[in-house]
């Protein structure tokens, strides 16, 4: 399995190299040969009502933002590689997903505008991928029987800061039911906040700390549990400060 990862992330670093993401690709290879990074798993329990956030979508107003799978005709609106307002970061968080979408991964979601222009992807993952999941990372344990995997989000830039990550993931997670899935996890770096603060409106919450590290183009991945209720990053930042304001902090 070793090798499978290793062959993958080799032909995301060549698409990367092709679309002129060098100083990236150079970064990625020194993280392989000796990097660390922390990440929060977090899970949404399915059998808790929950209601999913709204999201400004165009001019419309607050609304639910539309999901459902994602379809032929959407890829060459999601993968444009000269979409206005692109960035390198977003160049290389398009091949990161089209690799994904390459290894035929169930099943890719979509947000869509009221147009049905697709504005957000991600996957969810059964249990039964397993093997798969392990093909592209290491960072995820083994999914138990009633677990699913929500994974590899995307904003397009010109739908940003509208809310429609919480709101489509909110419900991208809700279809997890329909395979017999009670627990839907996923695993975002300690400090993207925007993406945590995201997942927390969608209704998720920290259960897992996973530290993974890199030895010489090997991964080890090493999991901590949480106690229940434990907080999001920004969240504990906001509690030390109002202690401190209080005088009950160090």
């Amino acid at each position: 399995m070793m090798r499978s990862r290793l062959v993958n992330w080799g032909k995301l670093a060549l698409l990367w190299l092709r679309h002129g993401q060098f100083g990236a690709a150079a970064a990625a290879i020194q993280d392989k040969l000796y990097g660390e990074q922390l990440f929060i798993g977090l899970r949404r329990d399915l059998t808790v009502p929950f209601e999913p956030p709204q999201a400004a979508v165009y001019s419309v107003g607050r609304r639910l933002v539309p999901v459902r799978p994602l379809r032929e005709d959407d890829i060459a609106t999601l993968f444009d590689m000269n979409a206005p307002g692109i960035t390198a970061e977003g160049i290389r968080k398009r091949l990161t997903r089209w690799a994904i979408l390459r290894m035929d991964i169930p099943t890719c979601y979509v947000a869509v505008t009221p147009d049905d222009r697709p504005c957000y992807m991600q996957w969810l993952i059964p249990a039964q991928q397993n093997a798969r999941i392990r093909a592209f990372s290491d960072i995820v344990p083994p999914l138990a029987p009633d677990e699913a995997l929500i994974e590899y989000a995307f904003t397009l830039e010109a739908y940003r800061g509208q809310g429609i990550m919480a709101s489509a993931m909110a419900q991208i997670a809700q279809q997890a039911a329909h395979f017999g899935a009670r627990w839907v996890i996923t695993f975002v770096p300690h400090d993207h906040m925007t993406s945590l603060k995201s997942c927390k409106r969608a209704g998720f919450e920290p259960y897992l700390m996973c530290r993974a590290t890199w030895r010489l183009f090997r991964q080890r991945a090493t999991f901590t549990p949480l106690p229940a209720g434990s907080p999001y990053p920004f969240e504990g930042a906001r509690q030390q400060v109002r202690a401190r304001t209080m005088g009950r902090g160090p």
